[in-house]
């Protein structure tokens, strides 16, 4: 099961840094795209408070002044009259069952592609990648990682209800994905939760390239053209 107790929080200026600079990576790489995606941190734990992403801002293009500070009623603490992402209550969600230090969203082709393609299973495996050992607490490429994929929907508390009751059925999952529209995993650190993300957008090109051949194979017997 992926772990739940995580490293000493960030401050908010080191934090801020941190995903800034992840925002750029994952940019380069394509993975969050225009305004997609967001990140955030914790950086206290009594009372809770989260460095988050703000709403709308260019990952590739992230400072530390595009990074605030909420609550756990995500409420934004620092800058005022700033407004985090409207993401932000899967965040505290996710934080809340996992017990995360950080958590990526992010909006790459493939687990845009592999999300609507295998939303009907409620979810997709992966099985038998030597990849798979970078996940926590995996050993083997014999692991078999289910991800769960969530309905998506622009009513957030029903959205959170949604991911709650996934994490909750899954509870060994690393990740999970809302159907056309990205990942979302997590670390007990910003640099877990990076790898995971590096991880498992390697696992989902790997997947999507490796159904190509075996759906034009279907289309060829179906005499589909």
């Amino acid at each position: 099961m992926p772990s739940r107790r995580g490293p000493k929080p960030l401050s908010l200026r080191n934090a801020a840094d941190a995903l800034a600079d992840v925002g750029r990576r994952f940019y380069q790489r394509g993975w969050v795209l225009g305004t997609s995606g967001n990140f955030s941190a914790v950086i206290a734990t009594r009372p809770l408070a989260l460095a988050i992403t703000a709403s709308s801002v260019h990952k590739g293009l992230l400072t530390r002044g595009d990074i605030l500070e909420i609550d756990d009623r995500a409420k934004v603490r620092r800058p005022a009259g700033a407004r985090a992402s409207a993401e932000t209550p899967l965040h505290l969600e996710i934080l809340k069952m996992r017990g995360a230090g950080a958590i990526l969203h992010t909006h790459s082709v493939w687990s845009t592609i592999l999300s609507g393609r295998h939303a009907a299973a409620g979810g997709l495996a992966i099985h038998g990648f030597e990849m798979l050992k970078g996940l926590d607490g995996v050993t083997t490429h014999d692991h078999r990682e289910w991800i769960p994929i969530v309905a998506n929907d622009q009513d957030m508390p029903r959205l959170a209800a949604a991911v709650r009751r996934a994490l909750t059925a899954h509870p060994a999952a690393h990740a999970f994905l809302l159907e056309r529209h990205g990942l979302y995993t997590w670390g007990r650190s910003i640099a877990e939760a990076e790898r995971h993300v590096e991880i498992l957008e390697f696992l989902f090109e790997a997947v999507g390239r490796s159904d190509i051949p075996r759906a034009e194979a279907l289309h060829a017997a179906k005499g589909v053209k």
